[in-house]
């Protein structure tokens, strides 16, 4: 086997802003943790804990960024309850949108000041939506579950930096801060004995030392996926772009795009089951669907 799986549940501690764009004055979230945003907490956190000193050296961060995307697959992580007695239960947000939206999504208005005059800065309001550490209804704490898989022979010790990890914007107000709860190891498994992912409708098995993962009929993707066309689904698309630092002293002002177009996760398959399709985990958790021969 080339690869371990693990189950990774994070408790949420504090408001968590995952950046979506922009409307109005509003900066909306996405209601889960994109892989391009675990990836960058988690090489931030491994750079910084093997740096004597002030992490400001911006080689370190690509080298370890580099590593994260050859030893590490990781799928997107999305909110979770748990109800008394029972195991952790994921909260999709295409289930019920607008109820969902009520329980988990709030938001929080500021503004800048002109002290001279005593006033508001002009046109510096603000709102920024973020996913609650507790439920808005019943005050009941709010989990992530995603799943990382570990290369054999990796030299990276991500178990460490789950364990001190901060995800998304503001982090400087204490945004997105998240306690390591669970690291449990799955069961290796074979190619003709497929393991669950999350539930029934998704399993993953290893080929040609990729990550694949098989979703069933009328599924819904759970990240960020290439359009094709022998992928049929129903759902929204988006290019999926982010600023990157390429060159030195210009930090984010280079728009990469890593996928262009793409379905969003929830978007629905809607070919059979025994056309089924597969899809490899790629970087930034991004799933592309493995070409049938």
């Amino acid at each position: 086997m080339t690869w371990t799986a693990y189950r990774v549940v994070f408790k949420l501690k504090s408001p968590m802003h995952i950046g979506c764009g922009k409307v109005g004055n509003v900066q909306r979230t996405r209601p889960y943790i994109t892989g391009r945003s675990f990836w960058g907490a988690l090489t931030m956190r491994l750079t910084r804990d093997a740096t004597n000193g002030p992490a400001t050296d911006s080689s370190e961060y690509e080298k370890f960024g580099k590593k994260v995307h050859n030893q590490l697959a990781y799928t997107y992580f999305y909110p979770a309850i748990k109800p008394k007695q029972e195991d952790y239960k994921v909260q999709w947000p295409w289930d019920n949108e607008s109820q969902f939206r009520r329980r988990f999504l709030s938001s929080y208005a500021s503004t800048a000041l002109n002290y001279p005059q005593q006033a508001t800065d002009e046109g510096s309001l603000h709102e920024v939506e973020f996913i609650s550490p507790r439920t808005l209804d019943e005050g009941k704490q709010v989990f992530f579950i995603g799943y990382v898989f570990e290369k054999a022979k990796s030299e990276l010790d991500w178990q460490a930096a789950c364990q001190r990890l901060q995800i998304g914007g503001e982090r400087g107000y204490g945004w997105g801060d998240l306690q390591l709860l669970q690291l449990q190891c799955v069961e290796p498994v074979k190619p003709t004995n497929p393991q669950e992912l999350y539930n029934a409708q998704y399993s993953w098995v290893e080929q040609d030392e990729l990550i694949v993962i098989q979703v069933s009929e009328n599924s819904e993707l759970l990240a960020h996926t290439k359009t094709t066309k022998n992928l049929s689904a129903q759902g929204e698309i988006e290019p999926l772009v982010g600023r990157e630092w390429k060159v030195s002293g210009q930090a984010g002002q280079h728009v990469e795009k890593f996928c262009d177009p793409c379905w969003v996760p929830g978007s629905q398959v809607n070919q059979p089951q025994n056309q089924s399709p597969k899809f490899m985990i790629r970087d930034f958790g991004l799933w592309e669907q493995v070409s049938v021969n």
